[in-house]
């Protein structure tokens, strides 16, 4: 039972955001204010989350109030071991494989809640299914073992703005907004967990991510089914929303040509036609690696935004591999708004 008091817009931490180190008194600590009710942010293996006791609806609904996130869209629970999550939800043989596969890790399951499922309505958006992770990140699970109940932690930013890498990302975008970061350094996969439905049907892959659909297939054996971004107004998993992961400035995909003033992501050794004239450059890799690419992907969209520009060009990027999850992100970075 959280004894926070009432928090209508987010903004109570007058003081600040506290910024807790990685050692066990800063776990201590973290835990701790989840268990009363607080939000507190802290790192994964892919991005920082914004954890909150997931059984709890008012501190889950500080999350939104944090994130300013629309409330259809569910959050992920997050678990120490693969057991607590298995007592959240029912896991068919396909769920069970995956699991067993990559937990811990950076990957999503959406199956149906179990009876028991701990996870409240809130954090489920309304829906009968339960988003589950178990994070690769050995300080997250020491967290989430303190804690001893399902922790909601979508990403650690506003909602819509690029996801948090760093501890001083999250409070960038959410000082003074939650009580806390945990800070555990720089997050090595640097784009989200990958979403797999687990539903009754055949699994579905509802987002790329640190898991790779070639990855998947192979534990599997079969191609799995893929699901629209923003695909309707009530998604079934988290991070769904067309227009998501998005940087104030407008982003212009598969540029090969640069304006004038205009600021470049860059991928690989070549130069599009009229780099010399953009404001700013930055380069996810010159060796051309996705997975350089995919951890520095949002702080090199945070650095872009950052230099005032209207129009951040974005060079063909491959989408094979950690490829597929990158181009994701960046449609939905795209997207209308």
């Amino acid at each position: 039972m959280n004894d926070l008091g009432s928090i209508p817009d987010g903004k109570v931490w007058a003081g600040g955001t506290r910024r807790l180190r990685g050692d066990a008194a800063g776990v201590t600590e973290a835990a701790d204010l989840i268990r009363r009710g607080a939000v507190v942010g802290f790192p994964t293996e892919t991005v920082y989350g914004l954890g909150a006791d997931a059984t709890d609806a008012v501190a889950v609904a500080r999350i939104f109030a944090a994130k300013e996130r629309p409330q259809f869209n569910p959050l992920i629970a997050h678990l120490p071991d693969a057991a607590a999550a298995y007592a959240e939800g029912r896991f068919d043989a396909s769920a069970r494989t995956l699991a067993e596969a990559f937990w811990p890790g950076p990957l999503t399951l959406v199956v149906p809640a179990s009876a028991k499922c701990g996870v409240c309505d809130l954090a489920r958006a309304g829906l009968p299914s339960v988003a589950l992770r178990v994070p690769g990140n050995e300080l997250a699970r020491d967290l989430l073992a303190r804690v001893g109940r399902p922790v909601a932690a979508p990403s650690a930013n506003r909602s819509g703005r690029v996801s948090p890498t760093a501890a001083g990302h999250v409070l960038a975008d959410l000082d003074g907004r939650i009580a806390a970061v945990l800070d555990g350094g720089e997050t090595p996969v640097g784009v989200e967990s990958t979403v797999v439905a687990c539903l009754g049907g055949p699994p579905r892959l509802l987002r790329p991510g640190g898991i790779t659909r070639e990855a998947l297939v192979a534990c599997l054996g079969f191609e799995l089914d893929g699901a629209e971004p923003g695909a309707g107004m009530n998604p079934v998993g988290p991070g769904l929303l067309a227009s998501h992961y998005a940087p104030r400035a407008r982003v212009r995909l598969d540029a090969t040509a640069i304006a004038a003033g205009e600021a470049v992501l860059l991928f690989g050794s070549d130069l599009p036609s009229g780099s010399e004239t953009a404001q700013a450059l930055f380069n996810l890799s010159p060796a051309g690696d996705l997975t350089e690419a995919a951890a520095r992907l949002f702080s090199a969209l945070r650095h872009l935004d950052a230099q005032g520009v209207e129009t951040i060009a974005v060079v063909p990027i491959p989408a094979t591999g950690l490829g597929d999850a990158i181009n994701d992100r960046l449609h939905r970075a795209a997207a209308p708004r």
